[in-house]
């Protein structure tokens, strides 16, 4: 399969090159060259399969003879090894659990496979690779577990400073052997575009070889199709036919994926892009002007975005038809004040803890599912642990969290960061002389 920038359909590379270059030369994003249709048979039949059969089919028809399907389950096998399941909180109404991997966030499944598809194409080559990473939270920690302890790669993780939660800290700053943290004094924005401004430096990228690894990577969106997939699968053995997912959406790449997999045949009634108050594509598909603004800090960090980079992937699946787009997707936008008062609700009405992005997950799929009533399944997706924001959850609710293995390991242990400002000079100078 060859990939092209979304920005020139001309130039299109192996996924290889895709996945090692992150950023086309021409600063679009990649995307692969056809949308492969699965067989009509294997979805039907969907409810038999498990996660990782499933995940090899779809990543199979993705990447056509890239990888041979024996190299490639092997890297499936290891990447997703643990469950995403679907939980019925009504008749109705279910959550997609993705918050099961290493780092308790959805993004452990583009994190461990995007490592491992690295591992696999670096093996015959001498020099190290350079992973640059930002995180607004969630990506941090998924891509420093992900990447620990792999031979042949060094990564650095820029993240905002006071704007990560402390477990979201303490997993993307413990780690040491190849994983560094720079702890930037700015937003989100600040940090990906740093991030953007290395991959487009010439003396930096004969220097080292970099690439990265947030969602503007193809081999982070690919495997974030697998669950939704999986999810329906799940339906199916319970002889559920319409559903519509409901996404917390930050930069964009989880509902790019849910999106890429209807393109590719999955059975989906409706998309839900469910945001805080960074708001940028809600007010698109309202006004037809996309407008991006400054992120604004909310209870949903990991969801402060204020030009999600993934929108453009988006627009191309859809050949930039705002009229096709609103017919598949819905956006609502919801305060930190409502957020917290989408908690309480989950928590009273359904006994479910969540995490604030996965509250305005409900509260996305309830605002729909009150203007378009029907007999679908309303699944929407919860794409981080609730321990994980212990300032966010009332202390008599956080109470009662079961903490999943390894989260009271993290307490007590040393903060390895070094304090940058936003400045490209002065990253692009941290690079080089600790090369």
């Amino acid at each position: 399969m060859k990939f092209y920038s979304t920005n020139n359909k001309t130039l299109a590379v192996s996924f290889k090159d895709a996945v090692f270059n992150s950023l086309p030369a021409d600063k679009g994003l990649y995307m692969p060259e056809h949308i492969p249709q699965l067989d009509p048979l294997f979805l039907k039949n969907i409810q038999q399969y498990s996660l990782k059969e499933i995940a090899l089919e779809v990543a199979s028809a993705l990447l056509e003879n890239d990888i041979p399907r024996p190299e490639l389950k092997k890297i499936i096998d290891d990447a997703i090894n643990f469950d995403a399941p679907v939980k019925f909180l009504t008749d109705r109404t279910a959550v997609l659990e993705l918050f099961h991997g290493p780092s308790y966030a959805f993004k452990d499944f583009g994190a461990r496979f995007m490592s491992r598809i690295m591992g696999y194409f670096s093996k015959t080559d001498d020099k190290l690779l350079d992973v640059l990473v930002a995180t607004s939270g969630d990506t941090g920690g998924a891509v420093a577990l992900g990447f620990l302890g792999v031979e042949g790669t060094r990564v650095t993780i820029l993240y905002p400073k006071g704007k990560v939660s402390d477990v979201q800290e303490l997993q993307l700053t413990t780690n040491g052997q190849n994983i560094r943290a720079l702890e930037v004094d700015g937003t989100f924005d600040d940090c990906q575009t740093l991030v953007k401004q290395a991959f487009s430096d010439a003396e930096l990228n004969r220097a080292l070889r970099l690439t990265s690894a947030n969602s503007i990577n193809i081999a982070r969106l690919i495997p974030q199709t697998f669950y939704y997939f999986y999810a329906y699968a799940q339906l199916r053995s319970q002889g559920i036919d319409e559903v519509v997912f409901t996404v917390p959406s930050g930069n964009f790449g989880n509902i790019g994926a849910g999106l890429l997999a209807y393109k590719m045949g999955l059975p989906v009634k409706h998309f839900v892009a469910a945001t805080n108050v960074n708001d940028t594509v809600p007010r698109f598909l309202a006004s037809g002007q996309y407008e991006p603004k400054p992120s604004v800090q909310t209870l949903s960090n990991a969801m402060d975005v204020g030009n999600p980079s993934n929108w453009v992937r988006i627009q191309d699946l859809f050949s930039g038809s705002l009229g096709e787009l609103k017919t598949m997707i819905s956006s609502y936008t919801f305060t930190d004040e409502e957020t917290k008062a989408g908690m309480d609700s989950l928590f009273k009405e359904c006994h479910y803890i969540a995490c604030p992005h996965t509250a305005i997950a409900w509260l996305g799929a309830r605002t729909y599912a009150q203007e378009h009533p029907g007999q679908y399944a309303s699944v929407f997706l919860s794409t981080a642990h609730a321990c994980k924001f212990p300032d966010a959850i009332e202390d008599e609710v956080f109470a009662k969290i079961e903490l999943p293995a390894g989260a009271e390991a993290l307490k007590g242990k040393e903060k390895l960061a070094e304090p940058l400002k936003v400045d490209f000079e002065a990253f692009k100078t941290y690079l080089i002389n600790h090369n």
